[in-house]
């Protein structure tokens, strides 16, 4: 059961392994390959988990904190491949890109650290960092650099105000919902990055019209007993 156990430290200790391929991707500027390398990332964090509960890996492989892992990985997966993806991909004149790119990197890193981070009903509180969904929506419209701009200033005030934004499994109010859209947004996203990141005009605006709705979601007073 200890070799079981481990085997779940291993598959998340993966996410970072391909976070340096999506790393190695980036720097050759295949955006569509990085995409795909921190997809699967996606993947394994969002499987893990369950399979962690599965073989009891807090109880019996207790020597490897799953929870530190676990931070370690999104930070390089959530932050800083995109970052370094947002500071290289031509969205801004360099001398704005790597002030952003340091800007993201330090308010990413003070979210991972706050023990404040999630409230009681499981809504994150503050931007929860997910700049891989940024720099996907940057690469993906192209906007003109001001825009890039004031979009990565924005949510970087964002990590630090008390607004809620939705956990797509964990909070209840409106689960079936939420995970139907971010299983559509996974689909539109897939064909997105297969497309080279140039898709139909409608799976561009339907990759917006979900990213509005995980925006506001957040902001929807949560019934009792929801």
């Amino acid at each position: 059961m200890g070799a079981l156990a481990f085997s779940v430290h291993i598959l998340t200790a993966c996410g970072a392994g391909l976070a340096l391929l999506a790393l190695i991707a980036a720097v050759a500027h295949d955006w569509p390959l990085m995409f795909l390398w921190l997809g699967l990332a996606l993947i394994v964090d969002g499987i893990d988990g369950t399979f962690a509960r599965a073989a009891g890996t807090a109880e019996n492989a207790p020597r490897w904190s799953g929870e530190v892992l676990d931070l370690v990985v999104d930070f390089t997966t959530y932050v800083f491949v995109p970052a370094y993806a947002i500071v290289s991909a031509d969205l801004m004149p360099h001398e704005w890109g790597l002030p952003a790119g340091f800007i993201i990197a330090v308010t990413a890193a003070l979210y991972f650290a706050d023990t404040n981070m999630k409230a009681d009903d499981n809504h994150f509180v503050g931007f929860p960092a997910v700049w891989n969904v940024i720099a996907f929506y940057l690469l993906l419209l192209r906007p003109v650099p001001w825009v890039t701009i004031v979009t990565i200033a924005a949510f970087a005030v964002l990590t630090f105000l008390p607004i809620r934004f939705v956990h797509p499994f964990r909070v209840r109010s409106l689960r079936t919902v939420t995970v139907t859209m971010l299983a559509l947004w996974a689909v539109l996203a897939f064909m997105a990055v297969w497309q080279s990141l140039a898709p139909p005009l409608w799976v561009v605006a339907a990759l917006c019209l979900i990213g509005i709705y995980f925006l506001v979601i957040g902001l929807v007073p949560v019934r009792a007993g929801k």
